[in-house]
């Protein structure tokens, strides 16, 4: 009789594993390994297709928006409890303050939509431990602690499922200021021996996102962040929590540990580079995330636009952030702002959504480029007169046209292999389309082939980018790229980088270095000596500053120009450059921030 219940189990747990195989259209033969990666590449499907997300930062934070006991307090809006070193007793009774009877899930919703955004992704709980939805773990939540007694959540998942929105929660597992074993208050809990991360994670964090995942419908992703001190087994048991009741939602890399199933930018971070894996960096439409009633640092719409395609150019999704008022209203510049993106995506779309990354590693002088198979679309920031001018595109193309009222254009391809040197001259009316993005569109016969190595440009530049560069270090502490792809830890003199690059025009050229300074300007290290052999040719000089250049994509880092010389190239054809520091400062651990050498024609 026992036997016979035992066969049963194994044949009901059998059926079970089938069924469960047979609807995720699985051979059930393959490895457990391919099995996770089958499913990965089901769960990410969306998500490709998506390019573009809102980012919602919304919170008790609202309330004093900035400001605490008379006085503004630097930062970000949203960490003022940290940064004014707020007592949880305190911070609590902004609880009763919040009442944001204006908010309309609706209207963000339909705000979302109409800016193109597919997925909207909003703060469950933040790192002040108050849970924007109807907890039975906390009862610091908006519904038990706040007047309001609505639970903005469930309204905005009605919202998002009625509209065909993703809905996404954002959850900060380990900073948890309002508990004394989570990460992150010091001034209320100081003693760090008696701290216990492990019961926090089992007694709060792991209950909430059960919550998050059970009460709310599908979810897209979970949103994790900062993950600070966890081991990565409890990171990894985080996402197996997520993937166990809802096998499809996502879980971003900032889940630490490297096991998200996609990786996360730093904040305001457009990552440059080869794509290892799918990506998104998260931005902020000002300098706050949580709303901060004195930032008014808004980035025009076309900073916006080009930054969603820079992402995209480069096989990412771009996360651009709101940050409600107490009162559960969007500022009225971020409603102007997504508005005009809006109208410029339902005119480009196809150029964005389920777009593959450039042929070309580098940007170009006039703009980027995004793909899908057969079709290549150029973006262009900078209108030409007459004519644009791409090099390195060996791929036929039979047809050019605007993208925006679909009006052919006249081209001409040119190819010389002799000199393995391919261009494409496009015919182009006097105005640009818009004066935020125009696109024009390239069909191919088939997949997208481009001479990848850096070539000089139509405009007789040649940039040569730190993170293409051939990087000669000395340790695997040392020198390295930020995912700006700017040099950082460049503080031995004795580590060196070097490029290869194609000259098609030869001529003089004034060599510059670009160096990034800190976020927002904040500092900088100069007075590295440097030695560069140019096409056999040596210079010798200094990176100190000679001007400053604020680049589109990343306004918070500003470069600093350096003048090191001048030289002359006679002949077209392949050269090399290396920069090799002869000394380097580095009083302040900045050391030599390089973002790239540029030869640009003497005048």
């Amino acid at each position: 009789m026992r036997l016979s219940r035992i066969l049963a189990a194994i044949l009901i747990s059998l059926a079970f594993i089938a069924a469960v195989v047979g609807a995720q259209n699985i051979d059930p033969v393959k490895t457990r390994s391919t099995l996770a990666d089958e499913l990965k590449e089901k769960r990410l499907r969306w998500f490709r297709e998506a390019r573009f997300g809102m980012f919602i930062h919304w919170g008790l934070y609202a309330v004093p928006a900035g400001e605490w006991r008379g006085k503004l307090i630097p930062g970000l809006g949203e960490w003022i409890m940290n940064r004014a070193k707020i007592p949880v007793a305190e911070y609590e009774q902004l609880a009763p303050q919040f009442n944001p009877v204006k908010f309309d899930a609706e209207e963000i919703v339909s705000l979302a939509k109409n800016a193109g955004m597919k997925y909207i992704v909003i703060t469950s709980k933040h790192h002040d431990g108050f849970a924007m939805y109807h907890s039975k773990v906390s009862k610091f939540n908006i519904v038990d602690a706040t007047p309001f007694k609505r639970d903005p959540l469930k309204e905005l998942a009605a919202a998002a499922q009625k509209a065909g929105i993703k809905l996404c929660f954002y959850y900060s597992q380990t900073q948890d200021w309002h508990e004394p074993d989570a990460v992150g208050n010091d001034w209320d809990f100081k003693d760090e021996s008696k701290k216990d991360f492990a019961k926090y994670l089992e007694e709060k964090v792991k209950p909430q996102v059960r919550e998050i995942l059970t009460d709310y419908g599908p979810i897209g992703l979970i949103w994790f962040d900062t993950p600070r001190n966890m081991t990565k087994a409890q990171s990894q048991e985080l996402v197996d929590l997520v993937h166990s009741i809802q096998p499809d939602c996502l879980v971003s890399g900032r889940v630490g540990n490297g096991v998200g199933d996609y990786d996360s930018a730093g904040d305001n971070q457009i990552s440059v580079g080869k794509v290892r894996r799918d990506w998104e960096t998260p931005v902020t439409m000002n300098d706050t995330w949580g709303f901060k009633r004195d930032d008014t640092n808004w980035k025009p719409t076309s900073i916006l636009i080009r930054q969603m395609v820079q992402v995209a150019s480069r096989g990412g999704n771009y996360l651009l952030n709101i940050g409600p008022t107490a009162e559960g209203t969007v500022p009225q510049p971020i409603v102007d702002r997504l508005t005009e993106v809006g109208r410029w995506i339902k005119v480009n779309s196809q150029a964005v959504y389920g777009t593959g990354p450039s042929p070309f590693p580098y940007e170009l002088p006039w703009g980027i480029i995004t793909t899908k198979p057969g079709k290549i679309y150029l973006h262009v920031f900078e209108w030409p007169q007459k004519e644009l001018i791409l090099y390195g595109l060996k791929s036929r193309v039979k047809n050019a046209y605007l993208l925006s009222g679909k009006t052919k254009l006249k081209f001409t391809q040119m190819d010389d292999p002799a000199k393995d040197h391919y261009s494409i001259s496009v015919k182009v009316p006097a105005a640009a389309p818009d004066k935020n993005d125009s696109v024009i569109v390239l069909e191919t016969g088939g997949d997208v082939v481009a001479d990848t190595t850096l070539l000089q440009q139509p405009d007789q530049s040649i940039t040569l980018p730190a993170f293409l560069s051939n990087v000669h270090a000395t340790g695997e502490t040392g020198l390295r790229f930020d995912s700006r792809g700017v040099a950082e830890r460049w503080l031995n003199k004795d580590e060196w980088v070097d490029w290869e690059f194609k000259v098609s025009n030869p001529g003089t050229f004034d060599v510059v270095v670009l160096t990034s300074e800190q976020k927002y300007g904040r500092d900088w290290e100069g007075g590295h000596e440097v030695s560069l052999d140019v096409a056999g040719h040596k210079l010798k000089g200094m990176v100190e500053n000679n001007g400053k250049k604020v680049p589109a994509a990343n306004p918070y880092w500003p470069y600093v120009i350096s003048k090191i010389g001048s030289v002359t190239i006679d002949k077209a054809g392949k050269y090399s450059l290396s920069l090799k520091p002869d000394s380097i400062r580095s009083e302040k651990k900045l050391g030599l921030t390089l973002v790239s050498v540029k030869l640009v024609p003497a005048k």
